[in-house]
């Protein structure tokens, strides 16, 4: 235990143990970095209408994501490079979301081959894919992923170039050349380009990420996969009724932590629209800002199933590894049962919207 009171207290332990070239990845936002203060100051700006004189002795804070029964409505984002916050990486954190009794998204940028990943797991692994300009290389990587054992693609869509992380291009950010992007490494694109004063992220994006992409990739990729497909990136409920149309199972909510357009709005802010447009034709989550049990119920109350928490997971990875993510994750979870004991509700089906509107 790093005794650590809070995510924030967890985030500076994880700040002085990172050289300045990792946490300036994990920590940035495009631009000013204003979206992603934005994400944090919107929840903290909506207030909860809470409940008196509910028996509340008992809670339960499990839910179901696309059918798996997770242990409370917090699930772990796909966040890339895993083993520049500890050398073991995203095998450490899988482990700890299954301690946790929740679904760990695994990214395509990962230091760790998805086989690996899922063997260590013991709860459900979701892979986070983007689409290669080489198709033939992302639909192996998709047969791959479902070999292995994923449950689901998470497809981010919010990224036909990478936005300009300014703290990246003064780093000239790059990996060690001891890790690589596992799961690409048979196509050829395991490796960071070194780029003279630029990120060696954003040209490997520019380089081979496919910025043409319309819907008609989502019914491409049932074309060759069983799995369920989340679109991940919806921040309008018009994109968000296209994606279920295009035959996704739901949407996640989310501006890429405010790493792509730094004028995005609050992922929380567009939540509400987003629901009502999908209109129970597919389960909707978000992430983006979470930093408190208490936000959980306001992303609840606005309609999402269950929120992704990535930056909080990378901070406990660097301050304790294993142990450290399930920290963070254990943080949310206290928080969450007490926050839904001060606002009367028993279990997650009773936080409704009248917690966030009043009645």
């Amino acid at each position: 235990m790093t005794g650590a009171l809070n995510l924030a207290e967890l985030e500076a332990l994880a700040r002085a143990r990172l050289p300045v070239m990792a946490w300036d990845y994990f920590a940035s936002g495009a631009d000013d970095e204003r979206c992603v203060r934005r994400n944090c100051e919107a929840f903290a700006a909506l207030p909860l209408h809470y409940r008196v004189m509910v028996d509340v002795a008992r809670r339960d804070l499990a839910t179901t994501v696309l059918g798996s029964r997770v242990a409370m409505p917090v699930l772990v984002a796909p966040t890339a490079f895993h083993k520049l916050a500890h050398r073991d990486g995203e095998v450490a954190s899988v482990r700890a979301a299954g301690d946790a009794g929740t679904v760990f998204v695994l990214s395509t940028l990962s230091n760790t081959p998805v086989e690996d990943v899922c063997a260590a797991a013991t709860g459900p692994v979701w892979f986070q894919l983007y689409i290669y300009k080489d198709r033939a290389a992302t639909a192996a990587l998709v047969h791959r992923v479902e070999a292995a054992g994923s449950r689901a693609l998470v497809v981010t869509v919010d990224a036909p170039l990478l936005g300009r992380r300014e703290r990246d291009v003064r780093n000239h950010f790059a990996l060690p050349s001891d890790l690589e992007i596992a799961n690409l490494h048979a196509a050829g694109y395991a490796r960071l380009p070194p780029v003279a004063g630029d990120s060696g992220l954003a040209a490997y994006v520019a380089e081979l990420l496919d910025p043409a992409l319309g819907w008609d990739a989502i019914a491409w990729l049932r074309s060759i996969t069983t799995l369920p497909i989340l679109v991940k990136g919806i921040v309008r409920g018009d994109d968000a009724a296209r994606a279920i149309a295009a035959g996704a199972a739901g949407v996640v909510v989310s501006n890429h932590g405010g790493r792509q357009l730094d004028a995005a709005p609050a992922t929380i802010d567009v939540l509400a629209r987003v629901v009502a447009a999908v209109d129970g034709r597919g389960e909707v989550l978000v992430d983006g800002g979470v930093r408190r049990g208490s936000d959980v119920v306001k992303a609840l109350a606005l309609g999402a199933r269950a929120v992704l928490v990535g930056r909080p997971v990378l901070w406990g990875l660097a301050a304790a590894g294993r142990e450290g993510v399930a920290e963070a994750l254990a943080m949310l979870r206290r928080e969450l049962d007490l926050a839904m004991a001060l606002c009367g509700c028993t279990d997650v089906a009773a936080i409704t919207a009248d917690l966030v509107r009043g009645a």
